[in-house]
This record gives C-alpha cells, sequence and structure tokens, in this order.
C-alpha cells in the first residue's frame, strides 16, 4: 500500500548510516559485558506478585486506541491486568477511566467489550453512573437515607490520550502523572507514526503458557531471526545488525530491512527511513509498538500466572480499507505476523516447560543482545523502587 516518504529525522539518518556501517564491516551494536539474569525471574511466585503490584499497576499501560472512543458515551472494558477497566469519552471530549466496580456490592457496570452509552447502570441493584464517574441515581433510595453521592462515584483511574493512542495506570492515584514526561523519550518517534490518523484493520487476543518475560523478550533482539524464523522473517532482514537507542525506561530497536544496502547507491537527500525498517518501540513496561514499513502494531503482554501470560494485538492501517484488493493486501500481512509470532511462541513454551528440569540456574544476555540487557535493567529499577512515573509538582 506504500508510506508517505518524509525526510528522516537526525535520529534515524543516525540509525541508516550506523546500519550501513555495521553492514560493511561485519559487526553490531554491543554492550560492554553479557549479563546473567536468573530463572527465577521467570518462575518465582512471589517475583511475580511484586511485578503485578508495580510494573501492572503502578506504570500506565496502553489499552486501546483513539478510534475506539471516536464520540462522547463511547466505551471500551479491558479485563487482563487484573484491575477491570471501563474506558470512555465523557461529554467534554475527556478519555476517563475507572475500575469497572460498583460502588454498592461490586458487580460490574459495563459487561460488554465496548458499546455506547449516556450512563453506566449497574445490572445487580442498578446503581447508576454518568460519563464522568458520578454517581447520579440508585433504586429506591430511601434504603440508603444518609448515603453521600460524591463519596461513592466509580473509582477514577489516570488515563490518558496521545499520539492517538489510550494510557491507563490499573491503580487509582491521588497523585497527577506526567504523562508527557513519561513518554518523552519516546515523542519524536511516536509522533512520526501519526497513529492519530489510523484505522484499526484487526484486533486479537492469544493465551500462552509461558511466563510474560518470554514473550517480552521475544521483541527485544534479532540474534533469533535466522534460527527461529528461517523461512519466514529471515530473508527480509540483516542479521543481528539492528541498533537499539536507550531511551530510558523505553528503548527504540531499528531492525534493517535487508535491501537498506542499496542507499549506498543513492543520494542522501533522497534516503527513507520508514521504508527500510521495521521499528520495535519498547515502551515501559509492556506495550510495543511494532512499526513496520506501512502499518503499525500494538501489543501489550500481560501476566495471567507465573507461567501463563495473554499477548493481545491491535493492527493500525493508514486509511480504512476500500476495495478487495486492500482487504486482501492488509489480511496477507497479518497473516505473515501472526506466523511468525507463532514460531516465537511455541519456542517460548518448550522454554517454560524446560524450567523444571533445573537445567539453567540463569539465562545468558550476549553483549549484542541489547534491548535485554536495556529492559532488565529498568525492570530492576522499576522493581527496586528506583524508576517511577513522573508526576507534576
Amino acid at each position: 500500500m506504500g508510506h508517505q516518504v518524509m525526510k528522516p529525522s537526525t535520529e534515524e539518518l543516525n540509525l541508516i548510516k550506523t546500519v550501513l556501517a555495521f553492514d560493511e564491516t561485519g559487526t553490531t551494536q554491543l554492550e560492554p559485558d553479557v549479563m546473567l539474569n536468573p530463572v527465577s525471574h521467570y518462575t518465582d511466585p512471589n517475583q511475580l506478585q511484586t511485578e503485578i503490584d508495580i510494573l501492572f499497576r503502578k506504570f500506565p499501560i496502553i489499552v486501546g486506541h483513539a478510534a475506539q472512543l471516536q464520540d462522547p458515551g463511547q466505551y471500551i472494558t479491558h479485563n487482563d491486568t487484573g484491575t477491570p477497566l471501563l474506558i470512555t469519552r465523557n461529554k467534554t471530549g475527556e478519555v476517563k477511566a475507572f475500575v469497572n466496580v460498583c460502588r454498592h456490592r461490586g458487580a460490574r457496570v459495563a459487561n460488554e467489550p465496548c458499546g455506547k452509552a449516556n450512563t453506566f447502570s449497574c445490572p445487580y441493584h442498578g446503581w447508576t453512573y454518568d460519563l464522568d464517574g458520578k454517581l447520579r441515581g440508585m433504586r429506591q433510595p430511601q434504603g440508603f437515607p444518609d448515603l453521600d453521592k460524591s463519596k461513592h462515584g466509580l473509582a477514577e483511574l489516570p488515563a490518558f490520550e496521545r499520539f492517538g493512542l489510550i494510557w491507563v495506570r490499573p491503580e487509582p492515584s491521588s497523585e497527577t502523572i506526567d504523562i508527557d514526561a513519561w513518554l518523552a523519550p519516546m515523542a519524536e518517534q511516536l509522533a512520526s507514526l501519526r497513529l492519530e490518523t489510523h484505522t484499526i484493520f484487526s484486533e486479537w487476543s492469544i493465551h500462552r503458557d509461558m511466563n510474560w518475560r518470554i514473550a517480552l523478550e521475544g521483541f527485544l533482539e534479532t540474534y533469533h531471526f535466522c534460527s527461529a524464523h528461517k523461512t519466514t522473517a529471515c530473508a527480509s532482514y540483516l542479521d543481528n545488525q539492528s541498533p537499539f537507542l536507550n531511551k530510558y525506561p523505553h528503548i527504540r530497536n531499528a531492525v534493517p530491512l535487508s535491501k537498506i544496502t542499496k542507499l549506498r547507491e543513492q543520494d542522501q537527500q533522497t534516503w527513507d527511513y520508514r521504508s527500510n525498517f521495521m521499528t520495535q518501540n519498547y515502551l515501559f513496561p509492556c506495550n510495543f509498538v511494532q512499526a513496520m514499513t506501512d502499518h503499525v502494531y500494538v501489543h501489550t503482554i500481560i501476566p495471567t500466572g507465573p507461567g501463563t501470560c495473554i499477548f493481545k494485538c491491535m493492527m493500525l492501517i493508514p486509511e480504512p480499507v476500500a476495495s478487495d484488493k486492500a482487504q486482501k493486501y492488509w489480511e496477507a500481512n497479518r497473516s505473515v505476523v501472526r506466523t511468525v509470532f507463532d514460531e516465537d511462541f511455541a519456542i517460548g513454551e518448550g522454554i517454560q516447560q524446560g524450567f523444571a528440569t533445573g537445567a539453567n540456574t540463569h539465562f545468558t544476555f550476549g553483549q549484542f543482545e541489547a534491548g535485554l540487557q536495556l529492559a532488565q535493567r529498568a525492570l530492576n529499577d522499576a522493581l527496586q523502587g528506583q524508576l517511577t512515573v513522573s508526576v507534576k509538582a
């Protein structure tokens, strides 16, 4: 379908030059040392509970795309973090998020995956809330003569709309989170994708029998491409020559297509970044915005147990499908990526099964597995309280 050619940013120009140098010299990016990562990070239930309490409660997570909340009253629900979420757009156009739990007896006030409503009414006893989460009414209010409605609204969660995506922090907070400061290291890249103009082509969720970190790590190195994806992804990309930019706590991983070497023969003024890379943008702690040459995938990886996780994917395309040809083109792209993911996940489930053998006490992250090392340092920092979300003064 093609994409709009844009002059590369300084960062992108440097990435192209870096890759061409790697190819010319047969080298790649190296971290100073090998890193050892304890197997207990993938198997210990206490470790997982700490991760849930911190990574999946105290940090913003992408839960949707702006297109799902185009109009006031449109809403989506999200049930995978362990906190049932209700996300909507109020009458003044703000995105709002709440714990999807009635303040009377705890039933969910919205049960459909998405919809449109002026109010949310609990199906159990009919307590009703507006789009700002305020308690507006209840059946037979005489049974609650002293109830202060203002203190019984839905529990609100920090919610943000940036770059066409919706973020929610799945834990109530009295602090005002500075989402712009949090996303600042990735702002140039996210803005360049213009996701707010995209439309959703497809969404899917996959439950797999492996620790969430295993799925996460599949996006943080390209060393595996020509082993795990011999007949799929391998031929399309340079082998293990991806630069990793530390955007702490996020990471930009620029995966060069094999055709990039042809740029040597072209005037630099004609160079285009997007058509020569797949960019895997890791947004801490559990999201990837994976930019292909002409479309984008938004991935979310969430633990469901010590050895299980859910992988959620949203495929965004630059304009609505307007022909059978376009439909077939995007379906083919989706099919390829799902095949590649299945190859990764089959290996990941094998890794999970191998933990019980005790063969490994740790995993070894090589010097060129920079994404693994950078992400692990950020995860360690967060779990030790040294990394927190920016808060407005």
